[in-house]
């Protein structure tokens, strides 16, 4: 197996639920944009050989962020309808452009997970499943059911041994595009890596990680994530 590893930032998307007229992951966060955060942990990380960043095919706001990156192992792909399919674009410019092993391992990250620590990126690294892993936080609220498009409670689940699945997700490069190619073309909806390697069967590693790992998705996200960075800081 490669030591390579690799990661995609699938960074096409448009966050509306933000109620923003740029896309989430160009908002201003502490000095920088949030991609610019999102990216840094990765770049700053000894084991990571490079990123690809999938944009929108009409993103603009790239251009002013791409000379900061100059001379270093950043490159960008277009990216597709859905998250899974930006994901598997930017799968296959590294094998197809940059000629990366499918044994190499690939991260997958949200764009706007700023937050990510280098310890739990470490410690997501050296989980040695071999059939893929992921960050994750154990549900420690109670969960609630509705009836399906009403806001009234159906039952409660129980919470034992639920988790949220956050980013990084981590699998070999080759098995990761197995995985999206066939759950894709079955038409099977795919809301993260994992999903896609459980429609192979598979039983990817649960990396318990920070609370502090958060999406950015409303508004109020940017205060919280702004306090995050600056307790790293």
């Amino acid at each position: 197996m490669s030591n390579e590893v690799w990661c995609v930032i699938p960074a096409a998307g448009v966050g509306k639920r933000m109620l923003s007229a740029i896309p989430k992951q160009y908002l201003r966060l502490h000095g920088k944009t949030v991609l610019e955060h999102s990216l840094s942990c990765f770049l700053r990380h000894p084991k990571i050989k490079g990123v690809v960043v999938v944009l929108s095919a009409d993103d603009d706001y790239w251009l002013d962020l791409a000379p900061n990156y100059q001379g270093l192992p950043v490159y960008q792909t277009v990216g597709g309808q859905e998250r899974a399919d930006s994901v598997l674009n930017g799968l296959k410019y590294l094998q197809q452009h940059l000629k990366i092993s499918s044994t190499a391992k690939v991260l997958v990250h949200d764009a706007a997970r700023p937050c990510l620590s280098q310890q739990d990126l470490s410690r997501l690294l050296a989980s040695n499943s071999e059939q893929g892993a992921l960050l994750a936080t154990p549900v420690r609220d109670t969960m609630k059911r509705a009836f399906k498009g009403q806001h009234l409670i159906s039952h409660t689940e129980e919470r034992a041994d639920l988790w949220h699945a956050l980013t990084p997700q981590l699998a070999t490069l080759g098995l990761l595009t197995q995985a999206l190619e066939q759950a894709l073309k079955s038409g099977t909806t795919i809301t993260d890596e994992a999903s896609a390697l459980e429609y192979l069967g598979l039983q990817p590693l649960l990396v318990e990680g920070d609370a502090s790992n958060i999406k950015i998705t409303r508004p109020a996200d940017l205060a919280l994530a702004e306090f995050f960075l600056q307790e790293q800081a």
